[in-house]
């Protein structure tokens, strides 16, 4: 790919969630890197990048729509590593998948969309295999916190030799506003899981994403939406919305390292509430809210009040309140020699903006700057992957760089940590 115009192409340069990793880019992409910008109108992408800093400003422009085959092919052909914000991406993504599979083009993006991801591996994972492509959905806190969380939590246990990961929980704590386009994504996916029994199937599987579904264990400790007291941490715990799908993501890395985690490895999220009976009461009142707000989304009658109460897509929060969020996910895992190890993925900002474009811009950036040392599951050219079996070690070591803490360690019997 030598010879390719750009070595980054931001696609949706124009969006909230653009913006933000078009000036992550702008602050930190080395010198000599080759950035572009694209989007469906000159225009609106030229006035997003004379408001980036620095070097930015000599920024070329890529005109490219959605709907436009024959302008994503372009876009594919001309770069090195493509970043889409574009989405619902069930219903504006897979032409630039497939274009990027077909070209031999580095993807990454910020999907949350099972559905999507499973079209993407069974449309694209093999010719993208063929031709060397790194299709690297979920980039963003879908599902980076994650799949890093439990990739450092397993190569710690196995640099210790404790075995492989067993029964592993995910705790998240967290500050951050919602999404106008994850909500767009949320009621797209409710519409196609509502109407059609297949995809209804794919989106309720636990391990919908896995590359062999035959090969997984039929006793999978299933996705909970309960509110319980957890003692491994002394604090109430809740739903955590994004598990359902981050869970999948996590499977699937397991399955393309041949179950390099373990065979036994069994996984789930949960958000924590917080201790005694405040804590219970906002576990309540969370599980409460996310199944008022999912079941209204689900009815055609409520659509215009959920539309018109909640942020559009485009829309975020501020700058004070993404400086503000932040997000800590603590996974605790049991391990097949019956020890016990944490491991912790943390950062400053509103998980879903601010931290996001980090993650996102410097997913793109660890494939555009050090390709050759990021990592292949065993057998693989390229294919539809995910953060952990594309990127690994490459990406914690960037994120490390932008003040994320990424650690592992052992936990004594009584409690603390080693």
């Amino acid at each position: 790919m030598s010879n390719r115009d750009h070595d980054i192409v931001l696609f949706g340069a124009t969006g909230f969630v653009g913006k933000l990793t078009a000036e992550h880019l702008a602050r930190h992409t080395p010198d000599g890197l080759r950035i572009a910008l694209a989007g469906r109108t000159r225009a609106k992408v030229e006035s997003v990048r004379d408001a980036l800093p620095g070097a930015a400003a000599g920024w070329p422009v890529v005109v490219a729509d959605a709907s436009d085959p024959a302008s994503l092919e372009a876009l594919a052909h001309s770069a090195r590593v493509v970043i889409s914000t574009v989405g619902p991406y069930a219903k504006y993504g897979l032409p630039l998948v497939g274009a990027c599979a077909a070209a031999g083009t580095d993807y990454v993006d910020l999907t949350g969309e099972v559905l999507f991801v499973r079209e993407s591996i069974d449309r694209f994972h093999d010719l993208a295999n063929d031709t060397g492509a790194r299709v690297v959905h979920s980039c963003g806190f879908d599902s980076v916190p994650s799949d890093l969380g439990v990739l450092a939590l397993a190569e710690q246990v196995h640099a210790d030799g404790a075995g492989d990961l067993g029964d592993t929980t995910l705790y998240m704590t967290m500050k951050g506003g919602i999404s106008g386009g994850t909500i767009a994504s949320a009621m797209h996916q409710l519409d196609q899981v509502r109407s059609d029994r297949g995809k209804r199937r794919v989106a309720t599987d636990t391990f919908g994403l896995s590359p062999d579904r035959g090969a997984e264990p039929s006793g999978e400790w299933r996705d909970s939406a309960a509110v319980r007291y957890a003692p491994e941490i002394g604090a109430w715990t809740g739903p955590f919305v994004m598990a359902t799908y981050n869970t999948r993501i996590v499977r699937r890395s397991n399955a393309l390292l041949q179950h390099g985690y373990g065979r036994g490895f069994r996984y789930r999220e949960v958000q924590r509430t917080g201790r005694g009976m405040h804590g219970r009461l906002r576990g309540y009142a969370l599980a409460g809210g996310l199944g008022a707000a999912f079941g209204a989304m689900s009815v055609p009658l409520l659509r215009p009040l959920v539309e018109r109460a909640l942020p559009a897509p485009g829309d975020g929060p501020n700058e004070k309140s993404r400086d503000s969020g932040h997000f800590t996910a603590t996974l605790r895992t049991t391990t097949t020699s019956g020890a016990s190890y944490q491991s912790t993925v943390a950062a400053q900002g509103d998980p879903g903006y601010k931290a996001t474009a980090v993650m996102l811009g410097e997913s793109a950036l660890s494939l555009a700057v050090s390709r050759d040392r990021c990592p292949l599951p065993t057998g693989l050219s390229g294919g539809v992957l995910t953060p952990a079996t594309a990127l690994g070690g490459v990406l914690i070591d960037r994120l490390r760089t932008h003040d994320f803490r990424i650690e592992a360690t052992a936990i004594q019997r009584t409690g603390s940590v080693r």
